[in-house]
């Protein structure tokens, strides 16, 4: 093991080549369209913009879209289990959750109907171009959800043939300590026919065996007589007990895509795009640690039962359609978008208090939801010194929860009668304009405002055999004006000043408003009556370019949060959603970059975040702690090397401690349920065997870093990829 590692890690320090970015220019890197809706450079793009390029993809061991932004300076992301978990956690600027930031593809807004968050499981990685990830407010542009910022995955299209084998195997180091079993295949053909027809078709699939990432903790100690449990504590320091594991965590996913365009002319061009992605997972054989005095397996004793053992499965599939059409009037650019996000299935499986391994009892919930997105833009240059951006969108989501009994919690079909349901519909109407201003030939101003209108109706909850249900509620509609304006100034060649202020706000989702589930015995009811949250943001930078090569950077940035939507407890056992607070965060993002050539890049950022809650009328106690799961600090370094036929990186990645209690009580570290700081270094090798061929291994987490992000994180593994290219 010790000798893998180390020539590993010298092949990381000493160089590579990654011959990809030879065939791509520059330029295309520098470009971006995010942060104005238009093609930009980087450098003078008003807002705080970073992009991670297929290359950087390609260098790294990344397993999913939400990965790739983990060395992204002032974006937080956590899948405490990897792949394993369904639902990714980002969050930008210190604005806490995915449903604060608006996440696109190829422009489609990706924010699922139900929920507001993401679901990223099946997404290919090998069918993006970039990704770029604005920082900051951009309701101005953007509308809802885009409070912390603005990730736009763009996807790739290709120029000329091309075809992609890709095969990859990879395991723990120490077996069942990590993902186990790591198998992923990817095929793709593109090609452009007559400089017109562009076609691109690809098929992706991952699947684990996974690691026992979900311990078995109680409150009540084991009675006499049995033995293999062990002390622990809760996060907040209460005793609590050890007695097992739920199995390994098992997961499989895989997307099909389907992608054509066809250019009019070089000003006039059309594309489609199809993607389908379906992901499952569930658990095996979950293991008790007890035994009794003859040495036979406990699962049982007192209060605890047999289903403390057990946990469910889940899956979703998702389908993802895109018509885009660009065309030019002399002057007058246009784009049409119109896109459609289904969320053909949403499901998980509860077993029931009764349930054993075997079977019985459970409960299956089901939520498809659906957006229908289409949007119109125009830009045209004025006068010399303006161009104008404006246009209109509109927004439709559904979401139909329900939730059945089941005879058998092993088998999800086994439905028998409905005991709860909640569902409902919002639409949204916009306009936006934003003028640049050319103030002086190295001064620009950019000057922008949105209107939304925003409405939900229909709504419905039924909690079945409950007196007073089921209820339906009239529509409410709400209004925002979102306002922002930023300023570019290069005083000097190699100097770049920003600074930009503005305000956005986020609609409540269909599950605020509706929705009740209940977790670990406690009831969490929607609202009806939730009004959308604010923010007010600003932030400062400067931009310096040093010797060849090397750059720094450094923000300073403020947030303030309003009408935030909060869970108040109305009973031990009944928690309501509530506008109940308010909110800000403040802080600092440092970068420093340093390329020598092709051959070597070296990378370092660091995010400091003073998040707190300064009102919260529901939870006075609360007020003056750390806003939840967000880290106070982060920090990020590594390495690029290229050399002949081999290609290397080496990154390293600090998270500090997050909180899940509003009044910060959970403190205690290196438990089941605790948010622990941690710092991991990956690192992978490539060798490009010929002209068509490449290998590549990578570690994970090299060091072997154990630590809780509410699960027992990954530990130290390897993978192991073949790619043909022709």
């Amino acid at each position: 093991m010790r000798p893998l590692l180390a020539m590993l890690l010298a092949v990381s320090l000493s160089g590579s080549i990654v011959y990809a970015e030879e065939e791509k220019p520059k330029e295309l890197e520098e470009i971006v369209v995010t942060a104005t809706r238009t093609e930009k450079e980087m450098e003078t793009a008003p807002g705080s913009v970073s992009v991670v390029t297929k290359d950087n993809i390609e260098k790294r061991n990344i397993k999913s879209v939400d990965e790739a932004l983990n060395t992204t300076p002032g974006v937080f992301n956590q899948r405490t289990k990897g792949i394993l978990d369904s639902i990714a956690y980002v969050a930008l600027r210190g604005i806490p959750g995915s449903y604060r930031t608006l996440f696109m593809v190829d422009g489609i807004t990706l924010n699922d109907a139900f929920s507001g968050g993401i679901k990223p499981g099946g997404f290919a990685l090998e069918n993006i171009e970039r990704i770029e990830v604005v920082r900051g407010p951009f309701s101005s542009l953007y509308g809802g959800y885009a409070m912390g910022g603005v990730v736009n995955i763009i996807t790739k299209m290709p120029e000329k043939r091309e075809f992609t084998l890709k095969t990859g195997y990879g395991s723990s180091w120490d077996r069942g300590d990590a993902m186990d079993d790591m198998r992923k295949y990817y095929l793709s053909y593109g090609d452009k026919f007559k400089e017109k027809v562009s076609l691109f078709v690809s098929y992706g699939y991952k699947a684990t065996g996974g690691y026992p990432s979900d311990l078995n903790v109680q409150s009540s100690q084991p009675t006499a007589g049995i033995t293999g449990w062990s002390y622990t504590t809760s996060n907040q320091g209460n005793t609590r007990y050890l007695i097992g594991d739920k199995g390994d965590n098992r997961w499989w996913d895989d997307n099909v895509t389907l992608k054509a365009g066809y250019d009019f002319s070089k000003t006039s061009k059309v594309n489609v795009l199809f993607m389908r992605t379906r992901f499952e997972y569930n658990f095996d054989e979950p293991h008790t640690y007890l035994r009794n005095a003859a040495g036979n397996e406990v699962w049982s004793y007192g209060s605890v039962k047999e289903s403390s053992f057990l946990t469910g499965s889940g899956g979703g599939i998702k389908n993802l359609y895109n018509l885009s059409y660009e065309t030019r009037f002399s002057n007058l650019k246009t784009k049409l978008s119109l896109g459609l996000v289904d969320q053909e299935k949403n499901w998980y499986v509860t077993p029931g208090s009764t349930a054993t391994r075997s079977g019985g009892p459970g409960t299956v919930n089901e939520t498809p939801n659906n957006s229908y997105n289409a949007d119109l833009q125009f830009t045209l240059p004025l006068f010399e010194r303006h161009i104008l951006t404006f246009g209109g969108s509109f927004r439709h989501g559904w979401a139909d929860t329900e939730v059945y009994n089941l005879t058998n919690w092993r088998d999800e079909k086994s439905k028998t009668t409905l005991a709860n349901q909640s569902k409902g519909e919002d639409r949204t109407y916009a306009v936006f304009v934003q003028d640049e201003i050319m103030i002086l030939d190295n001064l620009t101003a950019y000057i922008g405002f949105r209107q939304d209108w925003w409405e939900t109706y229909d709504g419905y909850i039924n909690q079945v055999g409950t007196a007073g249900y089921p209820k339906d509620y009239a529509s409410r509609d709400a209004s925002s004006f979102s306002p922002k304006v930023a300023l570019v100034y290069k005083p000097f060649e190699k100097t770049t000043l920003r600074t930009s202020i503005g305000k956005a706000f986020r609609p409540p989702t269909v599950n605020e408003l509706y929705a009740t589930s209940i977790f670990s015995g406690i009831t969490y009811a929607g609202n009806p009556d939730l009004k959308p949250e604010t923010t007010t943001s600003w932030d400062i930078s400067v931009e310096q370019g040093l010797w060849k090569g090397a750059k720094i950077k450094a923000t300073y940035f403020e947030n303030y949060l309003k009408d935030l939507i909060y869970s108040q407890t109305v009973t031990p056992t009944y928690w309501e959603r509530i506008n109940a607070g308010k909110a800000e965060s403040k802080g600092v993002e440092l970068e420093a970059e340093q390329r020598f050539e092709k051959w070597l890049r070296l990378f370092a950022n660091f995010t400091y975040n003073d998040g707190k809650i300064t009102e919260n009328v529901a939870k006075p106690q609360s007020v003056g702690k750390k806003l939840l799961y967000l880290p106070e600090k982060m920090f990020n370094v590594g390495a690029d090397i290229e050399k002949g036929p081999f290609s290397s990186s080496i990154t390293g990645r600090y998270v500090g401690k997050r909180y899940t209690d509003d009044e910060n009580r959970d403190k205690v570290n290196n438990v089941y349920g605790s948010h622990d700081p941690y710092f991991t270094a990956d690192a992978k090798v490539s060798y490009k065997i010929t002209k068509f061929a490449s290998v590549s291994l990578s570690v994970d987490n090299i060091f072997d870093r154990d630590y809780f992000a509410f699960y027992k994180a990954s530990g130290r593994s390897w993978f192991g990829e073949l790619t043909l290219r022709f």
